[in-house]
Order: C-alpha cells, then structure tokens, then sequence
C-alpha cells in the first residue's frame, strides 16, 4: 500500500532526471534505525548518465515532497532512506481497516480469469500429492477474488484415458462386489494396483486394456455405464475431502468433456499452420528459441488425441464461454515443458490473453517418490485424520473447560488449517519432503500461532466490553508505531503475493504481524492503559480485522476462541 501510494512521487523524480529510466521500487529498509523505506534507484541511473549516485541522490532528495514523508535522507554512496510520518501512518491505517477490502487494490475489477487446480483422477482417493495443487490454487482464487476479479474455479479432473481399460480389465475379472458397496473408491484403488502387479506377469493384460478404452471411446453401452459409475462415485469421494478442506470449485470440467471438440481443433490446427502431419502423426513445432528442439505430439499414429489435444479444446471452451482476461493452470512443476508448448501454439491461434502456469515443487515421502500403482501414497483424509486428533489433544489440554462440541470444532479447524498453512507458508516452486512433524507442529510459524493471535485480540476487545473507535487510533510508543507500520504494509503483501503467485509471501507478512501483535499487547497494557486504553484497543481492533482478512485469503477460518 505505502509504495502504491507514494510511487507517484518517484516516477516523477525519475522522469526529472530520466524519462526513459522506470524508477526501482522502494522496499522497507533491512535495518528500521535508518528509516522505513529505501529507494536505491540513483544507483543504477547514475551509471547511465555517468554521474556519481550520491551527489544525483542529494540533488533529488529535496524534490521529495509527499504527505507521507516526514524525512528523506541520502545515505552511503547514494540510498536514499525514508522515514514516515506518523500521522499519516495513523490515518492511513485507520481508513484502511474500516474499508472492506482492506485497502486491497482492485487491480482486477472488470475482468475475469479462469483458475485450474487440483484436478485428481478419477477412480482414485486423493492423497498428500494432490495437497498442493488444491491449497496453491484455491489460495490464488482467494486472491484474486480480494482484487476485485471474476474468477471461475475449474477442476479439471481426470476422468478419461487409460486408467479406464486397466480398471474395466480389473474389475471384470476381480472385483469384489461387497467390497464396493462398502468402499467404491477404496475397491476401484485395489483393482487398479492388483492390475499392475498381474500385468507386470502377464504382459497380455496390456492388450486387454487397450481393447477396452478403445470400446469405451467408441460407446459401449457396458462399458460407457461403468465408467459413469465410476465418475459418479469418485465424484462423491473427492466432495466429502473438500468439504473438509473448505475448497469449492465453480466448475468440475473433466478431460471427457472435451472429447467431442478434439477432432475439430486438430482440423484447425492443421488449417492454420500450427500442426503437420508428420509420418502419419499431427505434430507442433516451435520456432521459439526455448523450444526449438521439442515437438509436440497433437494426434498419435493410430489417431488417439494427447494431452496437448485436450488441453487446447479446454482453452477454446474457457475462452468462448467465460472470455476471461487471464487463465491460470496450478499443477506440479514436472508439466512445465508441456505448458510452455501449449501457450506457444495458443498464441499462434492468436490467443492474446495471459496466460501462466503457476507450477509447484514436488511432494515425496522420505523414501521416495509415490504412487498409486505401488499403493505407498498417504491418503489425505487419513493426513486430515491425524492433524485433527493432533490438535485436538492440543485444544483439551489448553481449553478443558471449553464445551465438548466447541473443542471438537476448534481442532477440526485447527488440524486442518494446520496443513494449509505449512503447505503455503513454503514457497511454491521447492520441492518439500513429507514430515508428519514438519506439518503438523503447533508452534512458531504456523496457522495454530495465527489463529490464536487472532483469538488472543479478540479476548482482548470483549474483555473490553466496548466498541473500539478506530479514531482514536495513535502512535505513543515504539512497539505502537512498529504494529501501525506491519498493518499499513498488508495491501503490499497481498499485492506481491497475487503479482508473484505466492502465497507464501502473504504468510511471511501475517506472522510479521503476529510477532508484533504478540510483542505489544505483552509488553503494553491495554485494558489498563489509561489515557492510552481508547488507542490500544483500536490499535487491536485493527489488528484483528487485517488477520482475519488475511487468514480468510489463505482459507484458514479466523476463530474467536481456541
């Protein structure tokens, strides 16, 4: 928010000296002593113009001239360093947390972006490797709702392919019908592993397979109800785990439901240029410096469709149906190379939208990678499960004399936001190591500290048993200015965190505030403040209200109690 509002004034100290030179961003000073903000721009126009970066710094600072700004000083060989003014800050703030966006700037009103997450496989239980795709994305739909955009939520899901032979093969000779009623999904996983292990025995099952998708893609009445069977119960599964994890989807577009639009965008794609026949196969090339030596297979030899196929009559869908501005697709970072082929041919059918994939680093066990085939893959219920008994064990101990239910609510929450939070607090493109430890542990940076910083100013105000007048709000001591500061910076985290496509830099700022938050009603007194009680109490209002923003934008449920 603080460099939003004073960039105006740098773009035109820039402009005085170089039209042509975009002024550097300011960035909070490393040390506070030396001020709140810095501006290291003179460093580098300095250079173009051969001139000393101190001597253009010192020229330049006597121009600054902003409300904001109580101080503006040159420092070494040419920052200039930033110190703000207190009554602004006060203002600022005050006004901030009463307007219902949190003075979020509305960078996306008017507009609209299609966000794909998730997207499990059908016939499978989702386990801790679907965890991140669902939490980054649902995390960037949150945001981008906060910044005034239209978004659709997409599951794109898969529920067409191969895995449908194997499961048709399986199921016609093992299934075990009981054991469906009981567990459809759970009986589904077993045939499927069963396969793999048989087939690794017996090579012909393989052939079987294929003989059985290629009938389901034709329209076997037999097959086709299966199938259905199959969706609709997963379906059901994959809700239930939502539910829990507080994710909802606007749309759940599976892979089936582009297969009658595959043979026309392969026809186009051929009119157009953007493909070729190659030794009986429709390929893409790419004369994009990156890409230059991949191909991109559009339709196989023997006429099956690709992902390629798939994904490009989804984007023709999305676009025809919700013209978004944007079009964001969260999947793990092994997709890479495919996203970048997809965008390319995109815009040579002159798809000028955005386009991002917003990857992520892998999830694995200390032993390894997983998978379903070899059935050692954590399943996320069982990983909800335990974080909730986790914290529930926590929430007896500390809140006894809560109601039974009350606890029962607040660990469920807790457990699960627990893994929220240790999900996206992590930057997005690391690889993370499953720990059981590492996710679930209820202290330091974690959402249990901000949830119960948040619970801890709330206490606070009905203790108070008064409205706060956030007027009333000022600064009379360090460790007031220091929270005033944490809160007016919030616009930016949430800004940089939307720009960036990481959550974790929103996390970063909600513990700032916590720490601080922690820090002052510790060493303050608030509700025996004295004349300073009406300030405190704002300054605590205005911390609740900004945690409360910003754990909703994360998805983790902002309690009044724990």
């Amino acid at each position: 928010m603080i460099p939003t509002l004073l960039a105006p004034v740098f773009d035109a100290l820039g402009a005085s000296v170089d039209p042509t030179a975009a002024p550097e961003p300011l960035v909070p000073c490393a040390n506070p002593a030396h001020g709140d903000y810095q501006w290291n721009w003179c460093f580098r126009v300095a250079k173009l113009l051969k001139q000393n970066p101190r001597a253009l710094a010192e020229s330049l600072v006597g121009g600054v001239s902003h409300p904001a700004i109580a101080k503006a000083e040159v420092a070494g060989p040419g920052f200039v360093n930033l110190g703000l003014d207190d009554g602004w800050l006060v203002r600022t703030v005050a006004e901030m947390v009463q307007d219902p966006r949190l003075g979020v700037g509305q960078t996306g009103a008017g507009k609209t972006v299609v966000i794909d997450f998730s997207s499990p496989n059908v016939a499978k239980r989702m386990h801790i490797g679907h965890m991140r795709s669902t939490h980054i994305g649902h995390a960037l739909y949150r945001l981008h709702a906060a910044a005034g955009w239209t978004v659709v939520g997409d599951n794109h899901i898969g529920d067409w392919g191969t895995p449908f032979g194997k499961l048709i093969v399986a199921w016609n000779r093992w299934r075990d019908d009981s054991a469906y009623a009981e567990d459809a999904i759970g009986e589904l996983e077993r045939l499927y592993v069963l396969f793999g292990e048989r087939a690794e025995a017996e090579p012909t099952l393989a052939d079987e397979a294929r003989a059985e998708i290629a009938k389901l893609q034709a329209g076997d009445a037999v097959n086709t109800a299966l199938w259905k069977r199959f969706l609709v119960d997963s379906l059901a599964e994959f809700d239930t785990v939502y539910r829990r994890m507080g994710v909802s989807f606007d749309v759940v577009l599976g892979e089936s439901t582009y297969q009658p639009m595959l043979a026309q965008v392969v026809e186009d794609l051929l009119a157009s240029g953007s493909a070729e026949i190659s030794d009986g196969a429709v390929i893409a090339r790419f004369p994009e410096p990156e890409l230059k030596d991949h191909v991109a297979v559009v339709r196989k030899k023997d006429g099956a469709a690709t992902y390629m196929t798939t994904d490009l009559a989804a984007m023709r869908h999305r676009l025809a149906t919700w013209k978004p501005a944007r079009i964001v697709i969260v999947t793990d970072m092994r997709q890479q190379l495919h996203f970048k082929q997809l965008f390319a041919v995109a815009r040579r059918w002159g798809v000028g939208i955005e386009l991002q994939h917003a990857w992520f680093g892998m999830l694995s066990l200390p032993e390894g990678a997983m998978s379903t085939r070899k059935g050692n893959v954590i399943r996320l219920v069982d990983l909800l499960d335990e974080a909730v008994d986790r914290a529930r064990a926590v929430v007896d101990a500390k809140s006894p004399a809560l109601a039974e239910a009350e606890r029962a609510a607040i660990a469920e929450a807790v457990g699960v936001a627990a893994i929220r939070y240790a999900d996206l607090s992590s930057h997005p493109q690391t690889n993370v190591t499953f720990q059981w430890d590492r996710m679930l542990s209820l202290d330091g940076n974690t959402a249990p500290y901000l949830m119960y910083s948040h619970a801890r100013c709330a206490s606070l105000l009905a203790k108070a048993g008064e409205a706060p007048d956030l007027g009333r709000l000022a600064i009379g001591h360090p460790l007031e200015r220091a929270l005033v500061l944490a809160l007016a910076r919030y616009p930016e985290a949430v800004a940089g965190a939307l720009a960036t496509y990481r959550p974790n830099l929103l996390c970063d700022h909600l513990f700032e505030v916590a720490n601080v938050v922690n820090r002052f009603y510790h060493d303050l007194p608030v509700l025996s403040g004295g004349e300073a009680r009406a300030s405190r109490l704002a300054l605590v209002e205005a911390s609740r209200r900004v945690l409360s923003h910003g754990l909703t934008l994360l998805g983790i449920p902002a309690l009044d109690r724990m």
